[in-house]
């Protein structure tokens, strides 16, 4: 398929989250939502008026946080775990570990604002590092939705998964890419332009990023595939594998440091598989400075005509 997109309607994913936690809230009273004294910035208002004795604020305490998610999920309730980012996995990551990962327990952990969305609260607030630290835990999935259909068949998804997960949500605008009724697929990705050249692999707020500098790419005489890889892991080995086959290098775009996110994860399936050239545009391993989000992702060469550029690049070196 070759998707087409409006940029001119931005959506914030945040907004498809709870109107698929609501609708699903109402139809299940087990399902809880528990924060850390965010309530506006997860945008649980409306859950909270709707469910008053279902959210749990526990204050600026995310370890307490996570532990009480499991606490409420082995008593059978199915909770969202909601904050930012960069504190729900860097605050709490010990207990990320023990008290959902190593116990399986049934917790959904939802990263709000990740990725360079508090851009101009500096290093402290940028949530870069998110992928890789919870890419390393075992049995729990890693997601990033691209845009808010795509966030809501995750919400619902979510629910119904029996165990812990991840869901990276950002609070940057992106368009929408997929259809209303979009079925979420853990582990699979989704081929959003075909192209024989070479293949732009993306996620979150990338992947529409990563379809305009395809465009851009097509009238240089470049045949760019774009795949939406949401799963982060499991990650889609198959496709990853297919696209090195098929068209002999690989990009990837990620609002993460170039270090353990899903540059690293789909470059472990093409070293073990296929080697090809491929380039990794990321945080290039530092504290990103202050600025908007926009401005930063551009600053690291990830607007769509630096994306586009490091593509032409690569080929070069694919001869």
């Amino acid at each position: 398929m070759n998707a087409t997109f409006d940029t001119a309607k931005l959506h914030d994913c945040r907004d498809a989250f709870v109107g698929a936690l609501e609708q699903l809230g109402a139809a299940n009273e087990h399902i809880v939502a528990v924060c850390n004294d965010s309530v506006g910035s997860s945008k649980l208002a409306g859950f909270r008026d709707k469910f008053p004795d279902r959210l749990i604020n526990v204050g600026i305490a995310e370890q307490n946080m996570v532990g009480v998610g499991a606490g409420l999920a082995n008593g059978g309730k199915i909770p969202f775990v909601c904050a930012a980012s960069p504190f729900l996995t860097g605050r709490a990551l010990e207990q990320i570990k023990a008290d959902v990962a190593y116990s399986e327990a049934n917790v959904k952990l939802v990263g709000i604002s990740s990725g360079l969305a508090y851009g101009e609260l500096g290093a402290t607030h940028h949530s870069i590092e998110d992928f890789a630290w919870v890419r390393a835990l075992p049995n729990v999935p890693v997601v990033a939705p691209a845009d808010r259909n795509e966030t809501a068949a995750a919400i619902k998804w979510a629910a119904d998964y029996q165990g812990g997960l991840f869901l990276r949500l950002s609070r940057v605008g992106v368009p929408d890419l997929f259809p209303e009724d979009h079925v979420f697929k853990p582990g699979q990705a989704n081929l959003l332009r075909s192209g024989s050249d070479v293949t732009i692999i993306a996620n979150g707020t990338l992947t529409y990023r990563a379809m305009i500098a395809a465009e851009m790419l097509d009238l240089q005489g470049i045949s760019a595939r774009v795949l939406n890889m949401a799963t982060v892991r499991p990650i889609d080995t198959p496709s990853i594998v297919n696209a090195a086959t098929e068209t002999g290098a690989i990009v990837t775009c990620e609002e993460h440091t170039v270090y353990g996110g899903l540059g690293s994860a789909v470059a472990e399936v093409v070293v073990d598989e296929c080697p090809v050239p491929m380039k990794r545009l990321g945080v290039p391993g530092i504290f990103a400075p202050t600025g908007s989000a926009n401005f930063l992702l551009d600053e690291f060469g990830m607007s769509p005509e630096g994306i586009a550029g490091s593509t032409a690049d690569l080929l070069k070196r694919k001869g």
